[in-house]
């Protein structure tokens, strides 16, 4: 029998497993049985690591953008105020007024004693003949939650004292145009009159009752404030006669001719002047009764007031003692 590798029909017989592309398979096989093998479920697929501690985080400074100088020059022209030598001037006066009266307000807390203090006002030149006759500060007697209301009566009272001197000149206005001479005298009383009564009647017990918290002073300011509105009413009507350019006198003055229209304007000015000090004695009055409403005053505390006040007076204290010096005496005489 011939070999195995013959064939019978006499050629030779190839082996299979010859074959490159079989062998290839045959042996990706077996690295593949080969991993199985080796594969282990347990392991963590990634190696182990060695540990580094974390980098600490750096926080940088931020950016500061350099302005340039083109920049910086605009903003300083276009946000540096202007201040001249006259505003220089005035807020050093006004820093000098204030460190006068802190030091002089600092020695009266020092020595213990009463405040003494110069009249200021009317704010006179000192070389005048008439001194001071008052003390008017606002913001020191007057407590800082009134000051404001004060400050308002006082603007009030300067706007009814300048449209009566204006009504003076009204007055004479009036009298060379249409020959009135008793508006004009009486102009010139009234101003003479009714401006410094005004302060005395109504401004400063106002301003003493807010500054002491008066009941007596708020009751006088109420009484004499009232009758102040009715006449400057009466005064803004302009009823011939009475010393006042009101609205009558002015409409009388219109004409056709063109002093006449000047004339009539100029006094319908005054008019509408003594209707805003009207509209201001309206608006003050209801607000300073509203406050003193407020404030848990009543008569009574003023009828105490004043009686307190009343003999307090050194005149009326030596009034009384003299009366009962005179009737101790009298007794005596009779007796005897």
């Amino acid at each position: 029998m011939s070999g195995f590798n013959d064939n019978i029909f006499g050629g030779q017989i190839d082996n299979p497993f010859a074959d490159p592309s079989v062998q290839q398979v045959a042996h990706n096989t077996t690295n593949t049985q080969r991993g199985l093998e080796d594969y282990n479920p347990f392991e963590d697929d990634n190696p182990p690591q060695s540990h580094q501690p974390p980098r600490p985080v750096q926080i940088g400074q931020p950016a500061i953008v350099q302005p340039t100088n083109e920049a910086t020059s605009a903003y300083t022209q276009y946000t540096q105020p202007q201040i001249t030598t006259e505003d220089l001037q005035r807020r050093q006066e006004e820093l000098e007024r204030k460190a006068a009266e802190l030091e002089r307000r600092e020695r009266e807390l020092r020595s213990n004693t009463e405040p003494v203090r110069r009249n200021n006002w009317p704010p006179l030149p000192e070389k005048c003949c008439f001194q001071p006759c008052f003390y008017h500060e606002i913001q020191v007697d007057i407590p800082s939650e009134f000051q404001r209301v004060v400050r308002h009566l006082y603007y009030v009272w300067i706007m009814y004292a300048g449209v009566m001197c204006v009504n003076i000149i009204g007055a004479m206005v009036l009298m060379i145009h249409a020959r009135d001479f008793s508006t004009f005298g009486l102009s010139i009383l009234f101003a003479f009159l009714f401006t410094p009564a005004s302060w005395l009647c109504w401004y400063r017990p106002a301003y003493k009752a807010f500054r002491n918290d008066s009941s007596f002073n708020f009751m006088v300011f109420f009484f004499v404030y009232f009758f102040q509105m009715v006449v400057t009413i009466i005064q803004t009507i302009g009823i011939p006669g009475m010393g006042t350019c009101g609205f009558i006198i002015a409409l009388e003055q219109f004409d056709s001719s063109v002093g006449g229209i000047f004339v009539g304007l100029f006094l319908l000015l005054i008019a509408i002047g003594f209707g805003t000090c009207a509209a201001g004695d309206v608006m003050m009055l209801t607000k300073i009764h509203s406050i003193y409403r407020s404030s848990g005053a009543s008569f009574a505390k003023a009828q105490a007031e004043f009686t307190t006040e009343f003999m307090r007076n050194p005149h009326v204290q030596q009034a009384a003692t003299n009366a009962a010096s005179a009737a101790v005496n009298a007794q005596m005489n009779n007796r005897y």
